[in-house]
């Protein structure tokens, strides 16, 4: 039987996560293991098939509203080694399980997603696949105000963030990468 594995992939907004989580299912891609790659539903930055990075690399992705639709996903698609989740942050608690059991099938499981949201808090379930993985990838920015290294995901109009929510999709429009210095905390 398969030995299956999670990695997991995190940083601040510009830290390369896309990029390197692309990169990884390209290589898997190369030693001829079938790929399939989930993207969130609320993240509508770039095409409903496609997940990108900031410096142009893309990858053909599966958009879906749940967890348990990347489960069906992967069922349906029949012999499936690796699967990648982007944007990890957006989905609910049953990632974690959705996630568990492909492992537990022989799967190679990478997820990338934001560890912390724009307040400098663990974000959603994030923390919990940290917790789970296998392997952890922390990458870094630049601090857009001091150039120094940036961990802090700065949100850059705090009256746009609706209610009590701590998610609100976008890009560079709405966030940067600080560093802990640097890093605001709107009210």
């Amino acid at each position: 039987m398969r030995k299956g594995s999670l990695s997991v992939i995190v940083g601040c907004m510009s830290s390369g996560k896309s990029r390197v989580l692309i990169h990884r299912l390209k290589r898997a891609t190369y030693a001829r293991r079938k790929v399939i790659l989930f993207k969130p539903e609320r993240d509508t930055r770039t095409a409903e098939d496609t997940a990108a990075s900031r410096d142009g690399q893309e990858h053909t992705a599966v958009m879906v509203r749940s967890a348990r639709e990347i489960l069906d996903a992967v069922d349906d698609a029949g012999f499936v080694e690796v699967v990648g989740i982007e944007e990890a942050q957006l989905f609910d608690a049953q990632l974690i399980e959705a996630v568990e059991a492909l492992v537990n099938r022989g799967i190679r499981v990478i997820v990338a997603g934001l560890d912390t949201d724009y307040r400098g808090q663990p974000f959603g379930i994030m923390p919990h696949l940290l917790a789970v993985a296998d392997r952890v990838t922390k990458l870094s920015a630049i601090c857009i105000r001091c150039g120094r290294r940036a961990t802090r995901t700065q949100l850059k109009q705090a009256d746009r963030m609706p209610g009590d929510s701590v998610i609100l999709v976008g890009g560079d429009d709405l966030y940067e990468a600080r560093c802990r210095t640097c890093h605001e905390v709107p009210r």
